[in-house]
């Protein structure tokens, strides 16, 4: 049967017209003195050769390239494939390696090789892992001398994809440790000097731990102005664990876009916390929105507007986070929120007042050094106002409602919870005031709460870390001092009367409220000592 095909075959290269035939022959013959030209001008100017291939490693990574195996590639791209390398510095061999990698990957097309063209179709790196020196250190200025940046512009052999998988960023501090950034993957798109390139990086943020997902363009870099190179893109950074930030609690997820320069990158955020917490305060449901402007060149932030929402109340703040170290400044404001909403995130309970509230104050965190705790670090000043608070303990509010009727100068014999049909309805109080933080120290030189028939101007102290509490002051009533409680110490107070009578009061008690966490007293300083 092969006989026959071939004597077939040979049958219709006969019938085949003679011009037809002639071009066949030509055509042959025209690769064959290509072949016979190109090849041998191809292997001379071969790229992926090991002699030129280190070198320009070399160049690229600006560091003493080891590399343990090495084999070239053919098919079905030319390239090479080097595996086991190590980066080391020219100028400091000395000092630990700036990284390594498994595995590098390069591939080029053979239509570019033929035709002399300068492009590489891909470059893929695997378990790369770069080690970024403590800023002020000996490596990190061998890494960075001043006016680096200006050196690097791109490389001048266009790369049309650059992959980047399993790699790891490990940022050194200075008082020890280290924060690492794991990039599951990178891809960067049309990677030549002054082109803009395309990107898309999917990794894990250090602190606070959480998936970065984001995609935008970059570029073309201008090496003497590298603060007006433009950038853009779209970001996705969830699940946050904000249990890695202080006594924070919560998982938030944030998306956001970016445009801009390098210098001035404008962003746009929006995030949601269903459970955020302080220490062990309620789990509340906590969304917010900013606008801030960065500059990528000293990581400067210029906070625009924050808006966080939480049930009926916004919080509103503006400020910056700037310098270097970084201190952070930011004005807060609250018009007409709720205080059980601001409260809840702090307070394991019930929040212990309910009531519309006023409040601003600055805010200002300063940096600290190694062990430093953040209420440390922490100055704020403000000022705030309940103007109509109602008590949410029904024990207290009633007790509260009973001392309102007393200072009214309702009397009332019937035990310390007062006279009910004096105290018929919830008495509704409010409290107003300054304070300033310092150390973990709140401290205010003007605090008063007000009852129907009552006020107390009290000042002193709160200790966060511990919960104790000093606050003296006096307490006007309408009524004299014998109505400020019941019973049997009523009777032994009325002779005292006439020595707390002021003028246009009924009496004036100096009280001081004392204690801590579950042991709070709140008390009469006749003698002042407390």
């Amino acid at each position: 049967m092969s006989a026959d095909v071939s004597k077939s075959e040979g049958q219709n290269w006969l019938h085949v017209p003679r011009k037809t035939k002639v071009r066949i022959a030509y055509t042959g013959l025209a690769i064959l003195v290509l072949a016979a030209l190109v090849v041998p001008l191809a292997i001379k100017n071969w790229p992926f050769r090991y002699e030129k291939v280190q070198p320009m490693l070399e160049s690229v990574f600006a560091s003493k390239i080891n590399i343990d195996r090495y084999h070239t590639t053919y098919f079905p791209h030319p390239g090479f494939v080097a595996e086991g390398i190590t980066m080391r510095r020219n100028t400091a061999p000395d000092l630990p390696p700036i990284g390594s990698a498994d595995a590098l990957t390069m591939q080029g097309n053979w239509l570019d090789l033929l035709l002399l063209h300068k492009r590489i179709h891909l470059v893929e790196a695997r378990g790369l892992h770069v080690v970024i020196p403590p800023v002020g250190s000996r490596a990190n200025h061998e890494d960075f001398p001043p006016g680096s940046s200006s050196d690097f512009a791109g490389p001048k052999t266009a790369v049309e994809t650059f992959h980047l998988q399993d790699a790891t960023m490990d940022i050194m501090r200075d008082q020890g440790g280290r924060y690492s950034f794991p990039i599951h993957d990178l891809l960067i798109h049309n990677l030549k000097n002054g082109q803009a390139i395309s990107y898309e990086v999917d990794m894990q943020n250090a602190k606070p731990t959480g998936r970065i997902q984001a995609h935008g363009s970059f570029g073309p870099l201008t090496p003497h102005n590298l603060g007006g190179t433009p950038l853009s893109g779209d970001f996705v950074f969830s699940p946050v664990n904000l249990g890695d930030i202080g006594k924070l609690h919560g998982t938030m997820s944030a998306q956001g876009h970016f445009t801009g320069r390098l210098v001035d990158i404008e962003a746009n955020v929006t995030s949601h916390t269903p459970d955020f917490a302080v220490s062990r305060g309620t789990p509340t449901d906590v969304s917010a929105t900013a606008q801030a402007t960065i500059n990528g060149l000293n990581a400067d932030v210029v906070l625009h507007t924050i808006d966080a929402r939480t049930g009926r109340t916004v919080v509103h703040a503006g400020g910056a986070i700037m310098g270097s170290p970084k201190v952070t400044n930011l004005d807060i404001v609250v018009t007409k929120g709720r205080a059980e909403d601001l409260l809840r995130p702090f307070l394991h309970e019930l929040p212990p007042v309910a009531g519309f509230v006023w409040m601003k104050s600055h805010a200002r965190v300063v940096p600290g050094g190694q062990g430093v705790k953040f209420l440390d670090r922490l100055r704020m000043d403000g000022g705030f106002e309940v103007p109509a608070q109602r008590i949410t303990n029904f024990s207290v509010e009633k007790k509260l409602t009973a001392f309102s009727a007393r200072a009214q100068g309702a009397g009332s014999n019937e035990g310390e919870a007062g006279n009910p049909q004096d105290a018929a309805a919830d008495v509704v109080s409010s409290l107003a005031g300054r304070a300033t933080i310092r150390h973990g120290v709140l401290s205010t030189d003007r605090l008063t709460f007000e009852v129907p028939g009552a006020v107390a101007n009290l000042k002193g102290t709160y200790n966060f870390r511990g919960g104790a509490v000093h606050l003296t002051g006096d307490m006007k009533m309408n009524a004299d001092i014998s109505h400020a409680t019941t019973g049997f110490k009523s009777a032994l107070l009325k002779p005292l009367a006439p020595f707390f009578k002021k003028k246009k009061a009924g009496a004036v008690v100096p009280i001081a409220v004392t204690g801590v966490p579950h042991q709070y007293k709140v008390g009469q300083n006749l003698l002042h000592t407390k």
